[in-house]
């Protein structure tokens, strides 16, 4: 059962000076009226009722879509007053936002405090500062290093953001980049292909032949192994590729390369059968009471995983199930759910 709940209040845009190659916000902010502190209380007003009674661990109000710390401070005391007050009452339980690096400071810091703030997520995107400059990010990676340590020493809860497949950005870059986000150690992470939008920078260079927007496959073979490292050290990762939702928010995908509205069980079902196959594989090697079979009578072999984790192990539209059947025409597998496993844990049994 699901126990964590997010109140999404989306500041479109606002907050940020800058004009980043892959991003048309502010075109789009352009055509749209601006988030009222009034209009943040109808949203979570609307929201409250859905949430009640569910059994919920933690329920967030959440501030994404622009550089939240780079609105004036007057406005984004508007905005976190609201919040705080449902905190206060217990109706909600974290404070949860969104900026860029270069809008980090002890001043910044100290009024996200006293509002009660818990988690600042940074948009990162890489730790190359190759990338960030073909990116036009407006900042190098120094500034990254010093906001994350100050966040830190705060307390506050950091998250990092990174993209895959930005101009200059390689396999190897972005590794760079996941392991050099190991190294700060912080509570969370996405990660998102880079995807081409509409009246953007970007499209404009692919279409000028300057850039080249990766493949579904090469973005998944670099994700998977960012995942992987991310995971292994402890950081939850919140999210991996847009939703659909996110990409009608920020105008719609020219190009689908990089986008598909699975992403991230196409990276957790390709890392669920990278374990399964190397067990099944390892199984296959030992002898054991059923492998002297009869002519034609196959092998029988169990996969397990938590329920939560199930779709995982199957793939999507039953890739891995499909997989482990033609490749693997000896053994006879079915897939069964086991509790007391954790996630991203898999089992192969006879």
């Amino acid at each position: 059962m699901k126990k964590h709940a997010i109140i999404p209040v989306f500041i479109p845009h606002e907050g940020c000076p800058n004009d980043c190659v892959f991003c048309n916000q502010k075109k789009i902010t352009a055509r749209q009226q601006p988030m009222r502190p009034a209009d943040v209380t109808s949203l979570v007003e609307s929201y409250l009722p859905t949430l009640t009674g569910r059994g919920l661990e933690t329920v967030e109000i959440a501030f994404f879509g622009g550089s939240f710390t780079g609105l004036p401070l007057d406005q984004q005391q508007a905005y976190l007053a609201v919040a705080k007050e449902y905190k206060d009452k217990g109706l909600v339980h974290k404070i949860h936002l969104s900026t860029r690096p270069d809008y980090i400071n002890e001043e910044i810091l100290d009024n996200l405090n006293a509002y009660g703030v818990d988690i600042i997520e940074l948009g990162v995107q890489s730790f190359d500062d190759q990338v960030l400059k073909a990116s036009n990010r407006g900042h190098d990676s120094q500034i990254v290093y010093k906001s994350c340590r100050l966040i830190q020493s705060y307390g506050f809860q950091l998250g990092i953001q990174l993209m895959i497949g930005l101009p200059k950005d390689t396999h190897q870059t972005s590794i760079y980049s996941a392991k050099e986000t190991v190294k700060i150690g912080p509570s969370l992470a996405r990660l998102y292909p880079t995807i081409l939008i509409e009246d953007t920078e970007l499209l404009q260079m692919h279409q000028r032949g300057e850039y080249q927007p990766l493949s579904q496959e090469q973005a998944l073979a670099t994700v998977k192994e960012m995942y992987k490292i991310l995971d292994q050290a402890g950081i939850r990762i919140l999210r991996v590729g847009l939703k659909s939702t996110d990409v009608i928010q920020e105008g719609g995908a020219i190009t689908g390369n990089t986008y598909h509205p699975a992403f991230r069980q196409l990276v957790e079902g390709e890392i669920a059968r990278d374990i399964l196959e190397e067990k099944l594989q390892a199984l296959l090697a030992c002898p054991s009471k059923t492998a002297l079979l009869p002519p034609g009578q196959k092998r029988q072999v169990r996969f397990e995983s938590n329920p939560r984790c199930f779709s995982n192990m199957i793939g999507n539209r039953r890739s891995n199930r499909d997989y482990f059947t033609e490749k693997y025409s000896q053994v006879e597998i079915a897939y069964t759910e086991n509790t007391i496993l954790a996630d991203n844990q898999y089992n192969v049994v006879e």
